[in-house]
């Protein structure tokens, strides 16, 4: 996918994010949280398996700031934690 000019400013122009390599996936999954509005969000949990989103947070969240990661940690039900199921939010 292309990567946003409005979240991913420091990129150049026309990059393309390959969400299925991780590191590619964290900075998608970072900038999102951090700095997307609710219809960025939406579509990022449309793309993104539940285990991935899972599998992405934990391993970028010390990097999001205290009230975005209590946000997905708490205030979601725990989704990042809870690992057993393997579906597309939507």
């Amino acid at each position: 996918m292309v990567a946003k000019k409005r979240l991913f400013w420091y990129l150049k122009d026309g990059v393309e994010l390959d969400l299925d390599n991780p590191s590619h996936r964290d900075m998608y999954v970072q900038q999102i949280l951090s700095h997307g509005n609710t219809a960025d969000i939406k579509e990022m949990l449309k793309i993104l398996s539940l285990d991935a989103f899972r599998e992405s947070f934990n391993r970028i969240k010390r990097f999001l700031p205290a009230e975005i990661r209590r946000f997905w940690e708490e205030g979601c039900g725990g989704i990042a934690e809870d690992s057993k199921r393997d579906t597309h939010f939507s």
